[in-house]
């Protein structure tokens, strides 16, 4: 059923990503001081991994930072602390990515041009304003901005630092505890409107489109945890091959097309449900049962076993696929799984593989851990902080750390205190155990330890510890290599820069297919055969075994070929 499966999935995302690579055009680098207009910075999917525009690896590692799913309508601590020192702070600790949890409420008020009102400064510790004076409405000296011009200024501060974002929906209300809630409609906003799936598809829709031209938001997290146990019936999230409001596989491709249409360089972000049926021989809605029970448990928004049956499949493709299961330790619930001496191999045998480390393995789509994260205990619950970070490393998976804020009561945070004092500017306390655990899964150089970002033309921070991605393929990936090629797919470095000229396979290959001419058949042959067939300026002088492409034999070089290059690959 997999080979099948993964056969039809690799002939519907060839046109997406041709789509996806060709709307956006090869540019040369910039200085890496500039801050970076080119809108040249998207992503798309090839197997289990990311590229950007120019067929280079990237590996997004980055953490959340939370605030404006809440009542606050923005981002916690820029009540004391000042923005820019923030995310300098953010970008010089090799964090290259943050994920935004937002509500459906707030993002319904800035569409409908009014926009919540903040309340974070004017209740909390800056109430003159003294440290985010560009927060301020022109002609006040003490009056915030709407949280949408807030927004706005966020995402414009992100690229001085060389910092990319994507939003996630947490909640269909602005809500501190809306993640408990269940789906991603049926809630009232506070002005009594209720959120359906038409206003949820609606307002990300409309989000999308106005920055559909800022490659600051890489792409959007449809629902944040979608979850519920089967008995709940139709109050639960489920994945199936229904058209149900609640079945999150139709709900998600519903949203993933609207998005697409506006932004088709958009990345998608779909997690996983919390539960799915054992066998089609029970029924979603059937009563829990101890001695039979009908269903499969997982961590909230954890399991994405529906994807084996039931992928989601964009009517463009799935080149902007991300799956993106949450997954946490010990410390947080204790699962099953936990109730033994826990290794790598038992939790990948007893929950990891099937319920979404199986995505990965089998090149469906890239994984990226939306949520991972807790305590330093000394205990069990740091023991799998350790084993979930390496295995992520080892097989490349993307990931966002939860999170930066102090205030997650059952995690804590990468921050343990901020504060500010005028002249001086903010004083960022990190938590030095919990980094020094995250910190070896951020994409860095394998010698020299620089961070890279995923801007082309920006340096990731300001303290010269990170480089550009562009940085680092010029400079870095020839000579040292990165610590993504701990995964599985050899070097990142091959893809990008490898000339068929200069392999340690001298002799003409015979291999139909083999482009680079380094005798066998992998990524790197599928990314220069679509950079030909984008007549892309890098692929100009790597052409020399371009005609082993002609896979069908018809004497031409197209899409075809490509799609019949891939299954090749794939075997």
């Amino acid at each position: 059923m997999f080979k099948t499966f993964k056969k039809r999935l690799t002939a519907v995302a060839v046109s997406a990503v041709m789509a996806a690579v060709s709307a956006v055009s090869v540019l040369p680098a910039m200085s890496a001081n500039a801050v970076d207009t080119n809108n040249d910075d998207w992503l798309h999917a090839e197997g289990s991994r990311l590229y950007d525009s120019n067929g280079n690896e990237v590996w997004l590692t980055g953490a959340n930072w939370f605030g404006f799913n809440c009542g606050e309508n923005v981002p916690h601590y820029l009540w004391s602390a000042d923005c820019d020192d923030v995310l300098s702070s953010i970008a010089d600790h090799g964090i290259n990515i943050i994920r935004f949890p937002i509500s459906t409420e707030l993002i319904l008020s800035w569409m409908n041009r009014t926009p919540n009102e903040v309340s974070s400064f004017s209740c909390n510790n800056d109430p003159a304003f003294t440290i985010n004076k560009d927060f301020v409405k022109e002609g006040t000296t003490n009056t915030p901005k709407n949280s949408m011009e807030i927004f706005d200024i966020l995402m414009k501060k992100l690229k001085k630092y060389g910092l990319k974002c994507f939003v996630d929906i947490h909640s269909p209300d602005a809500n501190n505890s809306g993640h408990n809630y269940n789906l991603w409609y049926g809630k009232e906003t506070a002005d009594g409107t209720m959120v359906t799936t038409d206003v949820w598809i609606d307002t990300l829709t409309w989000l999308a489109d106005k920055y559909s031209n800022d490659d600051t938001i890489l792409g959007y997290d449809l629902k944040n945890e979608p979850h519920g146990k089967g008995q709940e019936g139709s109050k639960a999230a489920k994945w199936d091959g229904s058209t149900d409001e609640n079945n999150w596989a139709y709900a998600a491709t519903k949203c993933a097309n609207s998005i697409l249409k506006v932004n088709p360089n958009a990345l998608i972000f779909i997690e996983g449900v919390e539960q799915s049926l054992k066998s089609n021989s029970y029924t979603w809605g059937q009563p829990d049962s101890k001695t039979d029970p009908p269903y499969i448990p997982a961590w909230w928004g954890g399991n994405l076993r529906g994807v084996k049956d039931y992928p989601v499949t964009p009517d463009s493709g799935t080149s902007q696929i991300v799956y993106s299961p949450h997954d946490y330790g010990p410390g947080v619930y204790e699962q099953t799984w936990f109730q033994k001496d826990f290794t790598t191999q038992t939790l990948l045998d007893d929950y990891w593989y099937d319920t979404w480390a199986y995505v990965n393995d089998q090149d469906i789509a890239p994984l990226l851990m939306g949520e991972w994260g807790g305590f330093m205990d000394g205990d069990r619950n740091e023991k799998w902080l350790t084993l979930l970070r390496d295995y992520m490393i080892d097989n490349h998976i993307n990931h966002t750390f939860w999170c930066l804020n102090t205030n997650s009561g059952d995690t804590g945070g990468l921050w343990t205190s901020l504060g500010f004092q005028q002249g001086s500017g903010t004083t960022i306390e990190w938590d030095a155990d919990k980094y020094a655990l995250l910190k070896p899964a951020l994409w860095q150089t394998k010698t020299s330890g620089k961070f890279i970002g995923l801007d082309h033309a920006t340096a990731l921070g300001t303290n010269g510890t990170g480089i550009s991605v562009s940085d680092y393929y010029a400079d870095y990936a020839k000579s040292e290599g990165s610590n993504l090629n701990a995964g599985k797919g050899g070097s990142s470095v091959e893809p990008a820069t490898k000339n068929p000229t200069e392999t340690t396979n001298p002799q003409p290959s015979e291999l139909k297919g083999d482009v680079t001419n380094d005798g066998k058949l992998d990524t790197a042959d599928i990314i220069l055969f679509t950079r030909y067939i984008l007549n892309s300026e890098t692929a100009k002088d790597k052409l020399e075994y371009i005609s082993r492409g002609d896979m069908n034999g018809d004497k031409k070089l197209n899409v075809v070929d490509l799609s019949l290059l891939r299954e090749a690959v794939s075997k």
